[in-house]
């Protein structure tokens, strides 16, 4: 409205009818209608072109009026598919053409056209970027929100195998502790009270890494910096056998090769693997003997759980099922090492793991296990 009533009174001087009453009403509904161009692009682009054309083919300036159309140009180019704003632009085009030569004989031709042509496509032009803009914004926020929740899928499932892993095998070891401890209370104190003790050192160290990982997840909630809390490593392996041994497995560990750091991604592996082992060990083979074998390779480590299958319980043991071998498969595969799960050919049971001594993820698509 503004620039109606300053540039109106200067048509005259470019060669343009003054604005009378008519011309001032036909140039307020060409300008009107744009403030409902967002809510019917469409629509109302089509009436102001309308209008517009009545406007210019009356003789009127139409540099007063223009900037109305090409408003409603920007928003269908910027809303609407690319070939309805198309159509659009050529139609403006065409009107602005023919009106500006009926109403100015005198002009060039190609000026005219190419005034015409170039304005209407570099508003189109803009619109278009800008939605393109728009959409690639939604794309990437689109994106963004995909990998957030797929990162919160995989933290929970980590999540959950540490929690199964912590529970199963420190409540087994637990179990069998309270179960020997009943059976031997009144006619072997000191085994009872042996046994008591590592029920208390076994729920304490459970307690503790539930700590653990509790203090991650607060940490993840407040400002996403995990704390330095340690992580269970090859180093606790020993102090694991020595607990399985303890509740009634005999348990052999053995080390070759010569111990050097490896990446704290890479011990959590193996031992949590080496306690997925044993924990199925307490579960289904109780009277069996198991050996825990460590090997320091140049650039590998060698893992294995064995037992001689002695007392084992057939009907609970799966060696391609249960959520405990898909985790030690899963875990393998993280860091890119291989695992092998199965029986023995000489009896009983084997969980034999190969880890590379970098935390190295395996690639897409390549199942790291046997």
């Amino acid at each position: 409205m503004a620039l109606l009533v300053l540039i109106g009174p200067e048509a005259a001087l470019v060669g343009w009818s003054d604005l009378d009453a008519r011309g001032y009403v036909l140039a307020l509904l060409v300008i009107a209608p744009t403030a409902f161009r967002s809510k019917a692009p469409l629509a109302v682009c089509l009436v102001t072109y309308a209008i517009w054309s009545v406007y210019v083919t009356a003789g009127y300036w139409p540099g007063v009026t223009a900037f109305g159309p090409m408003l409603c140009l920007y928003t269908v180019a910027l809303q609407l598919p690319t070939r309805t704003s198309g159509i659009c632009t050529a139609l403006l085009t065409a009107i602005w053409f023919f009106g500006s030569v009926d109403s100015q004989d005198h002009a060039p031709l190609p000026l005219v056209a190419a005034q015409a042509l170039c304005i209407n496509a570099l508003v189109w032009r803009m619109g278009y970027l800008a939605r393109r803009s728009a959409e690639l914004a939604r794309k990437t926020r689109a994106e963004q929100h995909e990998r957030a929740r797929h990162a919160v899928v995989e933290e929970r499932g980590r999540i959950a195998r540490e929690l199964h892993d912590v529970v199963a095998h420190h409540m087994s070891v637990i179990s069998v502790q309270a179960g020997l401890a009943t059976f031997v209370f009144d006619s072997d104190a000191k085994t009872a009270r042996t046994a008591l003790g590592t029920i208390s050192g076994t729920s304490a160290e459970a307690l503790e890494e539930m700590r653990r990982m509790l203090r991650v997840l607060r940490a993840q909630e407040d400002d996403g910096e995990v704390p330095d809390a340690p992580m269970p490593g090859l180093d606790r392996i020993r102090d694991m056998t020595d607990r399985v041994r303890a509740g009634g497995v005999p348990v052999e560990f053995r080390v070759t090769g010569t111990p050097r750091p490896i990446a704290p991604g890479v011990e959590l592996c193996a031992y949590r693997i080496v306690q997925e082992a044993l924990t199925n060990v307490l579960k289904h083979a109780r009277q069996a003997s198991a050996t825990v074998e460590l090997h320091y390779r140049r650039d590998h480590i060698e893992v294995s759980v064995t037992n001689d299958g002695e007392g084992v319980i057939p009907d609970r043991v799966r060696s391609g099922g249960g959520h405990g071998l898909i985790g030690m498969r899963e875990r393998a595969k993280l860091y890119g090492g291989t695992i092998s799960i199965g029986p023995r050919s000489a009896g009983g049971f084997a969980v034999r793991l190969t880890l590379p001594t970098s935390a190295r993820a395996a690639p897409p698509g390549d199942d790291a296990t046997e």
